[in-house]
């Protein structure tokens, strides 16, 4: 049985596979419309999403299943305070695949751990985003026919944008991929993404705190808002939610076949008046969203039959450690062991299993 928390769960000929399907789903919707009669999706959001959230639904109705969940943490037993692990084994017994929604890192995957059916991660927290992605990766090479040899610049969020973390990941599997990373000092990716992706995967990559200076270079513009919800700082927020705003006259020096995408949705980080340039595609980037969930839930379900073999850990994990970021699923989890996997045996660095986004060294508690 499979499920879906990160990007990496898929290769890329997997992903290209699923990208097939999605293509056909959307020249031939009739075809599939059928595919999932009996089937039923549980959609547990336990944070606030529109286009997510409707996404799967859509592509669950679309392939002629049902759909069963909830909004908001309030509206279940999490608010009694019920764990994921409980959660995602009793959700087991009323649906054939389950999407997660939380704001704690790492929660997907600890429900993975105990559901019986497939878990796919719809976001957990500033961590991952893997259908995200997957809409993301499905744009890209309907608009621009390929992955290779591309310059993709990424701007915003990129601290806490779990869709900016999770795309690097996807495309840096790519040859001839080059990053650049437009942020205030701030909101720049994670010491770990930098580390763990991008540089052991060896990709040319560039940060810069100018929008303007990147754009003429760039084939792809990942745009974000800055998120109010990640901060603990209101101050720090009205600081920094300005920090991009693309207009038309910034475009003028950009190519003519650019790509402006946008996870959404958006505060005022991309001018209305952007939406009539021909290169805008993020709404088009929704739509997209659904037949790819549509090509993973078919996807999932089919191998949910098979007998998979469970792969192999080959990672060195020590258990004497405690998480400090607050917002990892070990913070709430009742009894969930602490476990680090090495990254880095030369400079004794180690990292959290369940949120990723802490590095201690051996010889620190």
């Amino acid at each position: 049985m499979r499920s879906l928390i990160d990007i990496l769960d898929l290769s890329t000929q997997e992903i290209d596979s699923i990208i097939d399907v999605a293509a056909d789903i959307m020249k031939n919707p009739a075809a599939y419309s059928e595919k999932c009669r009996g089937k039923k999706l549980a959609t547990l959001f336990f944070e606030p999403s529109t286009r997510t959230r409707l996404s799967f639904e859509a592509a669950m109705y679309e392939l002629g299943g049902n759909v069963l969940g909830f909004s908001e943490a309030k509206s279940s037993s999490a608010a009694k305070g019920e764990s994921m692990a409980d959660t995602a084994v009793v959700v087991s017994g009323y649906a054939d695949i389950i999407a997660i929604r939380h704001p704690k890192e790492g929660a997907p995957l600890v429900a993975s751990e105990k559901a019986y059916v497939p878990i796919i991660n719809a976001g957990d927290g500033g961590h991952k985003h893997p259908t995200q992605t997957l809409a993301d990766l499905f744009t890209i090479k309907h608009e621009k026919g390929h992955f290779e040899n591309l310059t993709v610049g990424f701007c915003g969020d990129l601290k806490f944008g779990r869709t900016v973390h999770s795309l690097i990941e996807a495309l840096v599997r790519y040859s001839g991929i080059k990053i650049v990373l437009i942020s205030p000092k701030e909101l720049r990716v994670p010491s770990y993404v930098k580390r763990d992706v991008l540089e052991k995967s060896g990709t040319d990559y560039r940060e810069t705190d100018s929008l303007e200076s990147a754009l003429p270079s760039l084939d792809i513009l990942y745009m974000t808002r800055i998120q109010k919800e990640r901060f603990t700082s209101e101050e720090e927020y009205e600081r920094l939610k300005d920090s991009y705003i693309l207009s038309p006259d910034k475009l003028r020096d950009a190519k003519k076949d650019l790509c402006i995408m946008h996870p959404l949705p958006r505060v005022n980080e991309i001018s209305v008046a952007v939406d009539k340039d021909p290169r805008a595609c993020y709404f088009k980037q929704t739509l997209y969203g659904k037949y790819m969930r549509m090509a993973l839930i078919l996807f999932l379900l089919d191998e949910k039959q098979k007998l998979a073999e469970k792969k192999k850990d080959n990672r060195r994990l020590i258990y004497n450690r405690i998480c400090k970021n607050p917002n990892c699923i070990t913070s709430t989890e009742q009894e969930l062991p602490q476990i680090f996997s090495v990254v880095n045996e030369e400079e004794n660095i180690c990292r959290c299993i369940w949120c990723e986004s802490a590095y201690f060294s051996f010889g620190e508690k």
